[in-house]
Protein backbone atom coordinates (compact mmCIF):
# COMPACT_ATOMS: atom_id res chain seq x y z
CA UNK A 1 0.00 0.00 0.00
CA UNK A 2 2.85 2.41 0.76
CA UNK A 3 4.14 2.00 -2.81
CA UNK A 4 0.75 2.98 -4.26
CA UNK A 5 0.26 6.00 -2.00
CA UNK A 6 3.18 7.83 -3.61
CA UNK A 7 1.23 8.08 -6.88
CA UNK A 8 -1.01 11.12 -7.30
CA UNK A 9 -0.46 12.29 -3.75
CA UNK A 10 -2.32 9.26 -2.44
CA UNK A 11 -5.43 10.07 -4.48
CA UNK A 12 -7.11 6.70 -5.07
CA UNK A 13 -9.60 7.84 -7.73
CA UNK A 14 -8.76 9.79 -10.87
CA UNK A 15 -12.13 11.33 -11.82
CA UNK A 16 -12.73 11.37 -15.55
CA UNK A 17 -14.79 14.25 -16.91
CA UNK A 18 -16.82 13.37 -20.00
CA UNK A 19 -18.43 16.81 -20.32
CA UNK A 20 -18.20 20.36 -19.02
CA UNK A 21 -20.66 19.75 -16.18
CA UNK A 22 -18.46 16.95 -14.81
CA UNK A 23 -15.38 19.12 -15.31
CA UNK A 24 -16.99 21.93 -13.29
CA UNK A 25 -17.73 19.46 -10.46
CA UNK A 26 -14.11 18.35 -10.59
CA UNK A 27 -12.95 21.96 -10.33
CA UNK A 28 -15.04 22.36 -7.15
CA UNK A 29 -13.89 19.06 -5.65
CA UNK A 30 -10.99 18.22 -3.35
CA UNK A 31 -9.38 16.13 -6.09
CA UNK A 32 -6.09 17.42 -7.46
CA UNK A 33 -5.74 14.99 -10.37
CA UNK A 34 -8.32 14.25 -13.04
CA UNK A 35 -8.84 13.24 -16.64
CA UNK A 36 -10.47 14.87 -19.66
CA UNK A 37 -12.10 12.10 -21.66
CA UNK A 38 -13.94 13.81 -24.47
CA UNK A 39 -13.36 17.36 -25.59
CA UNK A 40 -13.00 19.46 -28.71
CA UNK A 41 -9.65 20.82 -29.78
CA UNK A 42 -11.03 24.39 -29.66
CA UNK A 43 -11.86 24.01 -25.93
CA UNK A 44 -8.49 22.70 -24.80
CA UNK A 45 -6.68 25.95 -24.07
CA UNK A 46 -9.53 27.44 -22.03
CA UNK A 47 -10.26 24.31 -20.00
CA UNK A 48 -6.60 23.86 -19.17
CA UNK A 49 -6.38 27.48 -18.07
CA UNK A 50 -9.37 26.90 -15.80
CA UNK A 51 -7.82 23.73 -14.41
CA UNK A 52 -4.47 25.38 -13.74
CA UNK A 53 -6.22 28.32 -12.09
CA UNK A 54 -7.76 25.87 -9.62
CA UNK A 55 -4.52 23.88 -9.11
CA UNK A 56 -5.86 20.81 -10.92
CA UNK A 57 -3.46 18.46 -12.69
CA UNK A 58 -5.39 17.15 -15.67
CA UNK A 59 -4.55 14.23 -17.90
CA UNK A 60 -5.90 14.34 -21.44
CA UNK A 61 -7.13 11.31 -23.34
CA UNK A 62 -5.48 12.22 -26.65
CA UNK A 63 -7.46 9.65 -28.64
CA UNK A 64 -10.74 11.35 -27.70
CA UNK A 65 -9.93 14.94 -28.69
CA UNK A 66 -12.41 15.85 -31.41
CA UNK A 67 -10.91 17.72 -34.34
CA UNK A 68 -7.39 16.38 -33.77
CA UNK A 69 -5.86 13.25 -35.27
CA UNK A 70 -4.36 10.98 -32.61
CA UNK A 71 -0.81 10.72 -33.92
CA UNK A 72 2.65 11.87 -32.84
CA UNK A 73 2.18 15.29 -34.48
CA UNK A 74 -1.00 15.91 -32.52
CA UNK A 75 0.81 14.74 -29.39
CA UNK A 76 3.60 17.22 -30.07
CA UNK A 77 1.03 20.02 -30.45
CA UNK A 78 -0.70 18.99 -27.22
CA UNK A 79 2.58 18.81 -25.30
CA UNK A 80 3.90 22.14 -26.55
CA UNK A 81 0.75 24.25 -26.74
CA UNK A 82 -1.66 22.78 -24.16
CA UNK A 83 0.87 21.22 -21.75
CA UNK A 84 -1.42 18.70 -20.03
CA UNK A 85 -0.18 16.98 -16.90
CA UNK A 86 -0.22 13.78 -18.90
CA UNK A 87 -1.50 12.12 -22.07
CA UNK A 88 -3.48 8.89 -22.30
CA UNK A 89 -3.50 6.93 -25.54
CA UNK A 90 -3.53 3.54 -27.20
CA UNK A 91 -1.11 4.83 -29.84
CA UNK A 92 2.63 4.18 -29.60
CA UNK A 93 3.55 7.44 -31.36
CA UNK A 94 1.50 9.50 -28.92
CA UNK A 95 3.06 7.77 -25.90
CA UNK A 96 6.60 8.12 -27.25
CA UNK A 97 6.15 11.81 -28.09
CA UNK A 98 4.69 12.55 -24.65
CA UNK A 99 7.69 10.88 -23.00
CA UNK A 100 10.11 12.82 -25.24
CA UNK A 101 8.42 16.06 -24.21
CA UNK A 102 8.51 15.25 -20.48
CA UNK A 103 4.75 14.71 -20.18
CA UNK A 104 3.45 11.73 -18.19
CA UNK A 105 2.41 9.01 -20.64
CA UNK A 106 -0.35 6.50 -19.91
CA UNK A 107 -0.70 3.60 -22.34
CA UNK A 108 -4.17 2.06 -22.47
CA UNK A 109 -4.28 -1.74 -22.55
CA UNK A 110 -7.51 -3.53 -23.41
CA UNK A 111 -7.90 -6.99 -21.84
CA UNK A 112 -9.73 -8.59 -24.76
CA UNK A 113 -7.95 -11.91 -25.17
CA UNK A 114 -4.47 -13.43 -25.01
CA UNK A 115 -3.49 -12.31 -28.51
CA UNK A 116 -4.48 -8.69 -27.81
CA UNK A 117 -2.62 -8.78 -24.51
CA UNK A 118 0.57 -10.10 -26.11
CA UNK A 119 0.40 -7.32 -28.73
CA UNK A 120 -0.11 -4.80 -25.92
CA UNK A 121 2.87 -6.18 -24.00
CA UNK A 122 5.05 -5.83 -27.12
CA UNK A 123 3.83 -2.25 -27.59
CA UNK A 124 4.46 -1.43 -23.92
CA UNK A 125 7.99 -2.84 -24.18
CA UNK A 126 8.56 -0.43 -27.08
CA UNK A 127 6.96 2.67 -25.54
CA UNK A 128 7.80 2.19 -21.82
CA UNK A 129 4.98 4.46 -20.60
CA UNK A 130 4.90 5.93 -17.11
CA UNK A 131 1.62 4.10 -16.38
CA UNK A 132 -0.54 1.45 -17.98
CA UNK A 133 -4.31 1.77 -17.79
CA UNK A 134 -5.93 -1.67 -17.97
CA UNK A 135 -9.48 -1.88 -19.25
CA UNK A 136 -11.68 -3.28 -17.94
CA UNK A 137 -10.24 -2.65 -14.51
CA UNK A 138 -12.55 -5.09 -12.74
CA UNK A 139 -10.23 -8.07 -13.18
CA UNK A 140 -7.92 -7.91 -10.15
CA UNK A 141 -5.68 -10.83 -11.10
CA UNK A 142 -4.95 -9.15 -14.45
CA UNK A 143 -3.90 -5.94 -12.69
CA UNK A 144 -1.41 -8.05 -10.72
CA UNK A 145 -0.20 -9.82 -13.87
CA UNK A 146 0.31 -6.65 -15.91
CA UNK A 147 2.33 -5.03 -13.13
CA UNK A 148 4.36 -8.19 -12.49
CA UNK A 149 5.16 -8.59 -16.17
CA UNK A 150 6.00 -4.94 -16.95
CA UNK A 151 7.08 -3.36 -13.66
CA UNK A 152 5.07 -0.28 -14.71
CA UNK A 153 2.41 1.10 -12.33
CA UNK A 154 -1.11 0.17 -13.36
CA UNK A 155 -4.29 2.22 -13.37
CA UNK A 156 -7.61 0.37 -13.43
CA UNK A 157 -10.39 1.77 -15.60
CA UNK A 158 -13.55 0.71 -17.32
CA UNK A 159 -16.61 -1.04 -15.85
CA UNK A 160 -15.71 0.02 -12.31
CA UNK A 161 -19.15 0.58 -10.84
CA UNK A 162 -18.99 0.03 -7.09
CA UNK A 163 -16.75 0.87 -4.16
CA UNK A 164 -16.02 -2.87 -3.93
CA UNK A 165 -14.69 -2.74 -7.52
CA UNK A 166 -12.45 0.18 -6.56
CA UNK A 167 -11.15 -1.59 -3.45
CA UNK A 168 -10.54 -4.84 -5.36
CA UNK A 169 -8.51 -2.98 -8.01
CA UNK A 170 -6.48 -1.10 -5.40
CA UNK A 171 -5.90 -4.24 -3.35
CA UNK A 172 -4.66 -5.98 -6.52
CA UNK A 173 -1.98 -3.31 -6.84
CA UNK A 174 -3.53 -0.57 -8.97
CA UNK A 175 -1.89 2.81 -8.32
CA UNK A 176 -5.32 4.44 -8.79
CA UNK A 177 -8.69 3.87 -10.42
CA UNK A 178 -9.95 5.96 -13.34
CA UNK A 179 -13.70 6.40 -13.46
CA UNK A 180 -16.42 8.72 -14.69
CA UNK A 181 -18.84 7.43 -12.04
CA UNK A 182 -19.84 10.49 -10.00
CA UNK A 183 -21.03 8.33 -7.06
CA UNK A 184 -17.53 6.92 -6.74
CA UNK A 185 -16.10 10.46 -6.90
CA UNK A 186 -18.10 11.34 -3.79
CA UNK A 187 -17.32 8.11 -1.92
CA UNK A 188 -13.56 8.42 -2.36
CA UNK A 189 -13.09 12.20 -2.12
Amino acid sequence: MEQKMKHFGGQRILPAAKNMKQFERLLDSTYTYGIFLDTHVAQLRSIYELARGRNKQMFLHADLVQGLKNDEYAAEYLCQEIRPYGLISTRAGVIQRARQKGIIAIQRMFLLDTIAMEKSYALIEKTRPDYIEVLPGVIPHMIEEVYARTGIPVLAGGLIRTSADVEAALNAGAAAVTTSNKELFRQFA
